[in-house]
């Protein structure tokens, strides 16, 4: 059985995932730019690793040739994704990855044909995005077949926002809302919509938010209408409805750039040991056919820690010969229950 390649692996979700794979007795080839951070990272593991920005591509595409799959933790990934995604297509290997950002989900549903010719399974959202959250919509569509829309709310609890997250926030500030309208992804405004939802704890207010699943759950459910809704803090609501009047200040590269500059010197790297097990997260889907509804509830571990166990998970399961090739999501690869094989995840219908 050939290892795989974790690249991005000593940011925050990217050494919670090396601590699990080798928890569970895998030997993952460490990868990134940072040759000083990998060798650290390597000797504490006893692990390889290779250095290489992903604009050298003759490492790249050596570093990709020795492995079976390929594990891409480094966002922001519009940024990041093309050339190891390339290089994965063209060298015949899997790809999977922890982004939660739609451009690039869909930028990969073109290269199905490409993968499938291949033989190879391309995988963005392994993580929190979309995992959970797709396996909980393909269950619930599946309950009502005729479904026209669907609906995702989410809320973390205890937890909180690692500098990697941030960053992609902040260079995907400028794409707004985003909904699937009539099988096709729209804009519309940040913070576009509030709705109050009970996940068992009484109301919470939720806030519209351009999540993964508009892209990915459409080609799980065929679900032509979706929209995704977050629990957020008022001040990051506050600053999403603000980015509508002041766009063309805020999403220039030069204050972007500043903006994560002030993220790394000034957040932490995320969520605390302590936090990453005792947080938890719960997401509810609803689907409708305009007479009809059904809906259910995911209750599951603190997102990062979660995004370390399903991306590993998905990353063996490749490994054994477990795949299906070309674009997929999580629960088209695995089904709705993939998800409810991690310790701490329950599932409801409500």
């Amino acid at each position: 059985m050939k290892t795989f390649l974790i690249y991005g692996s000593y940011g925050y979700t990217g050494k919670l995932i090396v601590e699990q794979a080798v928890k569970l007795g895998l030997k993952p080839i460490l990868a990134g730019r940072d040759e000083a951070a990998l060798r650290k990272q390597a000797n504490e593991f006893n692990l390889e690793y290779r250095a290489f920005g992903l604009n050298d591509l003759a490492k790249l595409n050596a570093a990709v040739c020795e492995v079976g799959a390929v594990l891409h933790c480094a966002g922001p990934f519009s940024l990041t994704y093309e050339n190891i995604v390339s290089a994965c297509v063209a060298n015949k290997k899997h790809y999977v990855d922890i982004s939660g950002e739609i451009e690039e989900y869909e930028a990969v549903v073109k290269l199905d044909e490409e993968a499938r010719n291949a033989n190879i399974m391309l995988m963005p959202g392994g993580g929190f995005d979309v995992a959970p959250s797709d396996c909980l919509a393909l269950y619930t569509a599946k309950k009502l077949p005729s479904a026209q829309k669907l609906e995702l709310s989410i809320a973390t609890i205890g937890s909180g926002v690692s500098r990697g997250t941030a960053r992609s926030a902040i260079e995907n500030m400028n794409r707004q809302g985003r909904i699937r309208l009539d099988g096709k992804i729209v804009n519309v405004p940040n913070a576009w919509r509030t709705k109050y939802v009970d996940f068992g704890r009484g109301a919470k207010a939720l806030t519209s938010v351009g999540w993964g699943d508009v892209s990915t759950a459409f080609y799980s459910t065929k679900i032509p209408n979706i929209e995704t809704y977050m629990a957020l803090p008022k001040s990051a609501v506050n600053m999403m409805k603000l980015t509508r009047y002041l766009g063309s200040i805020v999403y220039t590269r030069p204050i972007k750039n500043f903006l994560k500059w002030v993220i790394g010197n000034t957040l932490p790297p995320g969520p605390s040991k302590a936090r990453n097990q005792t947080g938890f997260c719960f997401v509810i889907a609803e689907v409708t056919d305009g007479k009809q509804a059904a809906r259910a509830k995911l209750k599951t571990p603190e997102a990062y820690y979660l995004t370390s166990l399903t991306a590993v998970e998905i990353m063996k399961r490749i490994l054994q010969g477990d795949f299906k090739a070309g674009f997929q999501t999580p629960s088209l690869a695995y089904g709705e229950d993939f998800i409810l094989g991690f310790e701490g995840v329950t599932r409801e219908d409500l």
